[in-house]
């Protein structure tokens, strides 16, 4: 798959860049993209809810009224879940969400959400920039300029630049990562994939190790 380079006017500057078929010409494979985004998820959730059992709540131990006699059902503690105020049945406790998959099953998950987005027209290739100092109109102009107000974008540099993360860090549906940072959940998040030319090679040196 060959994709002109841009500029960050939004022009083509002439060049052009092959995409790797061993990558962005796979047939993307949705099982393992959903388990890859379900663990991403799943790992962040913090799992701190908690709600007081009958153990857990301070209550009289008294015994509530006689055993016999009383034309009901017998009732000895006021911690019961069938009281006012007694504990609650089954309720959630502080559990770990996060489970394990396999690297090779990860690997296929990102490389089928590369794929997805490629195959889909959702990929544009950009020439290497850096701005002088950080400032979010800076970048609101280069997505203004890309046709990308309002759309998910996620911007793939080849390397950290504070300067381009500052910049893009307040504007609204805007993400930026490295080429060895981004996740198939951010892949799959964003609507628009915006790849740094010299990017394109740290991902496909990526995949081949």
């Amino acid at each position: 798959m060959e994709l002109s380079v841009l500029n960050i006017q939004g022009k083509e500057t002439g060049k052009k860049v092959t995409l790797s078929d061993e990558i962005f010409g796979i047939e993307p494979n949705e099982h393992v993209v959903w388990l890859d985004v379900k663990q991403f998820l799943a790992n962040k959730r913090q799992g701190t809810h908690k709600a007081k059992a009958r153990a857990d709540v301070s209550r009289s131990t008294r015994k509530i009224k006689k055993q016999k006699g009383t034309g009901g059902a017998r009732a000895g503690s006021a911690k019961s879940p069938l009281m006012k105020g007694g504990g609650r049945i089954f309720g959630p406790v502080p559990r770990d969400y996060s489970f394990k998959i396999n690297k090779k099953v990860k690997s296929l998950a990102r490389q089928s959400a590369f794929a997805a987005k490629a195959q889909s027209g959702n990929v544009t290739i950009l020439e290497g920039f850096t701005f002088d100092a950080p400032k979010t109109k800076s970048y609101l102009a280069l997505i203004e300029a890309l046709s990308f107000t309002g759309k998910k974008t996620l911007l793939i540099l080849p390397e950290d630049n504070q300067n381009i993360f500052l910049s893009g860090r307040n504007v609204p549906k805007a993400q930026i990562g490295t080429a060895g940072q981004v996740n198939t959940y951010d892949l799959v998040n964003a609507t628009q994939l915006i790849i740094i030319e010299s990017a394109v090679t740290t991902i496909e040196s990526y995949f081949s190790n």
